[in-house]
């Protein structure tokens, strides 16, 4: 891990609600420093033994590393779905957008 490492973590609601409520709620807490929200996405999945074809909205949250427990025990309490998608990975980024991310997320 680098002094520039951010973490991104990436996961999928079913509305869009949803996803701005999760957006807002992560950067209130000072969990997230930024939250991306897209739309359009259909996720093609097996649930329960039947084949589903459903519209989500991704999240992309972004924030560091030494968060990563407090923002899946969030997602654990505020995620609509029952077994959430929760993807993420450390990235290298520029001085000023990890500084930034800094100090935009608790403890800093």
């Amino acid at each position: 891990m680098t002094v520039n490492s951010i973490l991104s973590l990436t996961t999928t609601v079913g509305s869009e609600l949803d996803a701005q409520r999760l957006a807002r709620e992560l950067v209130q807490a000072r969990l997230a420093a930024c939250v991306q929200v897209d739309g359009g996405l259909v996720s093609h999945y097996r649930w329960d033994g039947a084949s589903h074809a459903d519209r989500e909205w991704r999240l992309t949250i972004k924030s560091l590393p030494r968060l990563l427990a407090q923002l899946q025990a969030f997602l654990a309490q505020h995620h609509p779905y029952e077994l959430p998608q929760l993807v993420w990975q450390q990235l290298d980024s520029s001085e000023g957008y990890a500084e930034w991310v800094r100090s935009n997320v608790i403890g800093a």
